[in-house]
């Protein structure tokens, strides 16, 4: 059966835990890398619905606790993984343009250096996240913008069977990295593109080559281009948001789609 959204019924403001500011709707590692200890059944301390912020989860930019959260419930996870060679990411801001009420999100820390293991990075995130909430560790999401959408291809596809998605937003597919040496886990894992038509040539001109590399490996990708240029826009991630509830309450599958507007 399905995972359903549970009714909401003691509204609690969602609060978003770390240093970037909140505005609510109102106002390249081995394949071989160990899966995380995130994987594993287990049961974590999860606060009780309405209390004050939580500190900050240990090994993490940011945390986003959604609106009306209930201790009860596993929520999906958001693993955001920003472009680092932009500015601070608002996760906060982002989430209020995805959902305020249907996931709990993270931001895992920024590497400091090009050699930093990122990866590893994003397995403590989602470690310490579930350490602290209520979290379904078959609907952990991986998505990134721009360089961060590329690395979350990355990760996704060498550890497909750890992930339930993964989505980049103005972050184009690495064709010459060979990530589709497990094709058969890579195969089941849903895949989504997006960005807008003013995209940089080494985002929007790659996407035939992507499209025909996915069309030949039977592998499920959706891809969608918007017009604007703000790759955080309200109309993006609102898209966002409803690819996840599809894959969440299973009321579509993603196919290997062409290129639309």
């Amino acid at each position: 059966m399905h995972p359903r959204l549970p009714a909401r019924t003691t509204p609690v403001e969602p609060q978003f835990i770390g240093e970037p500011n909140f505005t609510t709707a109102a106002d390249g590692i081995p394949a071989t890398t160990p899966a995380p200890r995130s994987l594993r059944s287990r049961t974590a301390p999860i606060p009780a619905s309405g209390a004050s912020p939580l500190p900050t989860a240990i090994g993490t930019e940011g945390m986003f606790v959604p609106t009306g959260y209930e201790p009860g419930y596993a929520y999906p996870l958001l693993v955001w993984l920003p472009d680092a060679s932009r500015g601070r990411f608002d996760l906060g801001r982002t989430m209020s343009r995805v959902s305020l009420r249907n996931h709990v999100a993270v931001q895992p820390l920024r590497a400091d250096d090009a050699n930093a293991d990122r990866e590893a990075l994003v397995w403590r995130a989602i470690d310490n996240v579930r350490d602290r909430v209520s979290i379904n560790p078959r609907r952990i999401f991986l998505i990134g913008q721009g360089s961060g959408g590329t690395e979350a291809f990355r990760i996704a596809c060498r550890h497909a069977t750890a992930f339930a998605g993964v989505i980049s937003i103005g972050g184009s597919f690495p064709l010459r990295e060979g990530l589709f040496g497990r094709l058969e886990e890579v195969r089941r894992l849903p895949m989504l593109l997006c960005c807008h038509r003013e995209a940089p040539a080494e985002v929007v001109g790659p996407t035939d080559s992507t499209l025909r590399l996915f069309h030949a490996a039977g592998a499920m990708l959706a891809m969608r281009i918007y017009p604007g240029r703000n790759d955080l826009s309200k109309t993006i991630l609102a898209d966002v948001n409803r690819w996840l509830m599809d894959e969440i309450c299973g009321s579509s599958v993603s196919r290997p789609t062409p290129c639309g507007s």
